[in-house]
């Protein structure tokens, strides 16, 4: 049974200090490197009556990602991966919403990365919902999916000895969100 009832009927807007938008992509091909964006804005409609009507628009500034090493931040900021001069944001806009069961879910929508835009599809679950100390209704949802980079025009790479490529071309885009209802 879900935890989404039409209570829940509202916009909302992320809370960047208590989200998470990050990724992970193989390295080497034998460890994961993660990686977070730290500025980022977001906005939905939650249909708690009916989640198919509900919508979400995300917005990443590129500049602000943060692999826990600043070379190879610098390196993924330039022309090699993200680009972030001629493209500093990454977007994301829902085109619909799948109940799959109970409190999963299915966002289907628009990503654009280096002004490429190609349909992901995030697999979503509703973490709950709560009344917050400052009288806020808050709601969590975490999930992700998997791109493959170069759909997006990310295809810098470098050949190891042994045949294999240092970055993979999968990488698992990955979010914690906690958004707030407005009045």
């Amino acid at each position: 049974m879900s935890q989404i009832s039409a209570d829940l009927t509202g916009n909302y807007t992320i809370d960047p200090s208590h989200s998470r938008i990050g990724f992970s992509a193989r390295h080497a091909m034998v460890t994961k490197v993660r990686g977070n964006f730290n500025e980022f804005e977001g906005s939905g409609y939650l249909d708690g009556a009916d989640v198919t009507k509900s919508t979400l628009e995300v917005t990443i500034k590129a500049e602000s990602i943060d692999t826990r090493n600043a070379d190879r931040d610098n390196h993924i900021r330039s022309n090699d991966f993200l680009a972030m001069n001629e493209y500093p944001t990454i977007t994301f806009k829902s085109t619909g919403v799948e109940a799959v069961s109970g409190d999963k879910f299915r966002v289907n929508g628009n990503l654009t990365v280096r002004g490429v835009t190609r349909p992901v599809t995030f697999d979503l679950e509703f973490t709950g919902t709560e009344i917050d100390p400052w009288g806020n209704r808050r709601i969590g949802v975490e999930g992700s999916t998997v791109i493959n980079r170069k759909d997006f025009g990310v295809t810098w790479n470098a050949a190891l000895e042994s045949g294999g490529i240092l970055v993979s071309e999968n990488v698992t885009l990955e979010c914690e969100i906690s958004a707030v209802k407005q009045a």
